[in-house]
């Protein structure tokens, strides 16, 4: 894997040779493995994640909350987009042991904290909430994303199809919230996928107001 986020940011794999350019900092990663960093999922979280901090800029403290950190690919190209403080969240060890490693060899861990657990652990409220995580668990945790989000932060989210979509965004809509931004990407895949879709999805979504 190796993904050019940005003319000052590259993230790669550790068996993937690149040479920086003058002022780039490159994040090298173990990958994790549910939606590894070269998924189309994990791409699309990092555009909006890129998206929101040319949007809204780095210089104020932004509390980011990564559920299901995997490697922490997300919460680690947060920080170093200028994104801090972040915690990493997942119920599995071994992801929150690879985040850490992660961070601490892109010198990184001071700039995140990481444990081991579920949403129903955590208080909040977060400015930016970034869920990388499958359509069923997204579903699940809806509620709890809402429950956990600044009055004015941000979701950014993936892990579904466009097929899938419509009954997620119907359970945000209801919580007063809504994608304010949509990207896709296709994956092409020698089978037909169990849910016959080829298409990703990933949003940026508010709260409704007014």
């Amino acid at each position: 894997m190796l993904y050019r986020l940005s003319h000052q940011l590259t993230l790669r794999s550790r068996w993937r040779p690149h040479l920086p350019r003058t002022g780039e900092r490159v994040l090298v990663l173990r990958t994790a493995q549910v939606f590894p960093p070269a998924h189309p999922t994990t791409r699309l979280c990092l555009d909006l994640l890129r998206e929101y901090v040319e949007a809204e800029g780095p210089a104020a403290p932004v509390r980011v909350l990564d559920l299901g950190c995997g490697s922490g690919v997300l919460l680690l190209a947060a920080a170093a987009l200028g994104l801090k403080p972040g915690l990493g969240v997942d119920l599995s060890r071994r992801a929150v042991l690879v985040s850490r490693d992660n961070a601490r060899a892109n010198g990184l861990a001071g700039a995140v904290h990481l444990v081991q657990g579920s949403s129903h652990c955590l208080r909040g409220p977060f400015d930016l909430i970034l869920a990388n995580l499958p359509f069923t668990v997204q579903l699940e945790l809806a509620a709890e994303l809402v429950r956990l989000a600044e009055p004015r932060g941000r979701l950014i989210l993936s892990g579904f199809k466009d097929i899938q979509a419509a009954e997620l965004e119907a359970r945000y809509r209801q919580a007063s919230w809504r994608p304010t931004r949509r990207l896709l990407r296709e994956e092409w895949v020698i089978e037909l996928p169990p849910d016959r879709g080829f298409t990703w999805v990933g949003w940026r979504l508010e709260p409704i107001t007014g």
